[in-house]
């Protein structure tokens, strides 16, 4: 991206006409979840063929947030797993196209990893395949 188009890109993000472009590595866009009027952040997933949209995804800690995760039609079952104890959240759901949600609460701020855990015999598992992300918690 040029410097103009990052800037611009940083300009709308500010604007909250989109989220700002900084934040993700080259080609990606973070996703910064807001609270909704029923109190919750809510976020939208989407998986397919050794990845996931966002790959990273920014909420608020102590503001429950909901995930809806699925995964695009395909005979490769999928799943979704983030482990952070010390954060309140541990997540290992198998997903399917029919969307899930996922609640829970993030207690404490850092970045946490979620991947799918599904790997075919001897070969590469998805997560090395590039199915992965990061969940971003801020205070």
């Amino acid at each position: 991206m040029n410097a103009s188009a990052t800037l611009l890109a940083c300009c709308l993000g500010l604007a909250g006409v989109g989220p700002c472009l900084a934040d993700a590595a080259p080609g990606e866009t973070a996703y910064r979840a807001s609270r909704a009027a029923d109190g919750v952040q809510h976020v939208r997933i989407e998986g397919g063929a050794y990845f996931f949209k966002p790959k990273r995804v920014i909420v608020q800690s102590n503001v429950p947030v909901e995930l809806t995760v699925s995964v695009g039609r395909s005979v490769i079952p999928h799943s979704l797993v983030i482990q952070a104890p010390e954060a309140g959240i541990a997540v290992d759901e198998d997903l399917s196209s029919e969307p899930k949600k996922i609640r829970f609460t993030p207690t404490a701020a850092g970045s946490y990893p979620f991947y799918c855990r599904n790997r075919l015999l001897f070969f590469e598992s998805h997560r090395e395949k590039g199915m992965e992300g990061v969940l971003d918690v801020v205070e």
